[in-house]
């Protein structure tokens, strides 16, 4: 039996229209067609090691989260300017090495062998580690505290802004541990603390409280403001259509009413 002729129509058929969100990409199976497009951004779909994973989770969870005040106000560190002169000030008060802590006691040493006064005073230093520090604003010997922004766990340090408000301490929140531990010769540091400056030093230090005092110590916004509760787009953009649909369901209402 003969097979069946088709029915060709003269008809041409209509292009089919182009999806743009889909856009038809058809597979090249020349040699090298299987490499990866240059250019092509992959890093959504890495799969990132965990503690990467889990510093992400912890950043958006912040935000998320509502954040009490007593922690919420360790996001509000001083500016860049400010920063730079209280470094600055307290780069000439670091405290000194080992090695040159070595060198100093035996120079004294060999003086008071030789019938020498050494009765030297020891230079004003910063001061450091959790425990010397609060011993320090306990005893109202601290001119000045620096506390930094990114504690973890912030449990160690979330006390002190009400001690050294307690105690009448200035204090500041600075960005951040590892600036403060480069100051002492370490890693990290939680906080740092001034006992006092040369007499050149002394406007600058007068000028640095006062703004610590109008900034930290007598800023009650600290001790009100919560944070976080900063939701993701999709559900902002979600609330905000939740919101035009019902101002124009009561605009419906008003105008049924006869009151538009």
């Amino acid at each position: 039996m003969a097979p069946k002729k088709s029915k060709s129509s003269d008809k041409p058929k209509a292009a089919k229209a182009a999806d743009p969100l889909f856009p038809s990409r058809p597979r090249s199976t020349v040699i090298g067609g299987a490499i990866r497009p240059a250019g092509r951004d992959l890093s959504r779909f890495v799969r990132w090691p965990k503690y990467v994973r889990l510093q992400r989770q912890r950043a958006v969870l912040y935000q998320r989260l509502k954040v009490p005040p007593s922690i919420n106000q360790f996001t509000k560190s001083i500016g860049k300017n400010e920063a730079m002169t209280v470094f600055t000030l307290l780069n000439k008060y670091r405290p000194e090495t080992p090695a040159a802590k070595k060198q100093r006691i035996k120079e004294a040493a060999a003086a008071a062998a030789g019938g020498k006064d050494s009765s030297e005073k020891t230079p004003y230093q910063v001061k450091y580690g959790l425990k010397h520090v609060t011993t320090l604003i306990e005893e109202k010997k601290a001119e000045l505290v620096l506390i930094a922004c990114d504690v973890d766990p912030v449990e160690l340090v979330l006390w002190m802004p009400a001690l050294c408000r307690k105690m009448d301490v200035p204090f500041m929140i600075v960005k951040d541990k590892a600036r403060l531990g480069a100051l002492v010769h370490l890693k990290t540091a939680a906080c740092v603390a001034l006992t006092g400056v040369s007499k050149e030093d002394s406007a600058q230090l007068n000028l640095l409280k006062n703004l610590a005092k109008e900034k930290f110590n007598d800023n009650t916004d600290l001790l009100k403001k919560w944070g976080g509760g900063i939701m993701g787009l999709k559900t902002q953009a979600k609330l905000d259509k939740r919101a035009k649909a019902m101002a124009i369901e009561e605009a419906k209402k008003l105008k049924s009413l006869g009151k538009a």
